[in-house]
């Protein structure tokens, strides 16, 4: 049984593209990096791998199909995304100006909880419909039917790990004191700034089609 590297190294491809595309992932990281700090970021990335694995899940075991057919089910997520996103685009909006940490734990992001900071990276990817036509699409179109189902599994967790990876330069990146300094000059508009990208990447989603 040999593993199909051709159709392994192109849907990783294709799904590297698209990883990297600004989204409601990519801006919560952005925001979870200056106002929360590293640890906070890591721990959103980490929250959005795991809801990679879910949609590799369901769409494995042929419910991500059955969402791409039901307008009901497909409506019922994009709207209870939109509202979780306008929701985190609120708290933004109202939230006090990001300050300068004062000690390098607080640099490295103690404010927030794990725990918390792993359920928004976790909710904000999963409550979006269209990731889950974004695989589904991949898988029909890129993975042949004869590709055994342990290989299958293992394009998902290359993409889980692979978003984790990303998702941690990014916190990274945009947590050093140069890149964070920058940001808390800006001060309360940075927060207006986030909250109106995720309203609008709400709006964006709730006024989604299936393709």
């Amino acid at each position: 049984m040999e593993f199909p590297w051709v159709e392994y190294i192109t849907i990783i491809g294709a799904f590297g593209i698209g990883a990297i595309s600004p989204g409601p992932d990519f801006a919560m990281v952005l925001r979870q990096s200056i106002a929360q700090g590293r640890g906070a970021a890591i721990f959103t990335s980490a929250g959005i791998a795991l809801a990679i694995l879910v949609h590799g899940t369901y769409t494995l075991a042929g419910l991500g199909l059955i969402i791409s057919k039901s307008i009901v089910l497909f409506s019922m997520l994009k709207y209870v995304g939109a509202v979780y996103l306008i929701w985190l685009g609120y708290r933004a909006i109202t939230a006090p100006p990001p300050t300068a940490p004062t000690d390098l734990d607080q640099l490295r992001g103690e404010a927030m909880s794990a725990g918390k900071a792993f359920g928004i990276g976790f909710l904000t990817n999963l409550l979006n419909p269209k990731a889950a036509l974004f695989f589904l699409a991949l898988f029909s179109t890129l993975v042949s039917a004869d590709t055994v189902m342990i290989f299958k599994v293992s394009y998902f967790v290359t993409m889980a790990g692979m978003l984790f990876i990303w998702f941690t330069l990014v916190s990274l990146f945009f947590t050093t004191p140069t890149v964070r300094e920058a940001f808390y000059r800006m001060g309360v508009w940075f927060n207006r700034a986030t909250g109106v990208a995720l309203i609008l990447l709400a709006l964006k989603l709730a006024v989604a089609q299936k393709e």
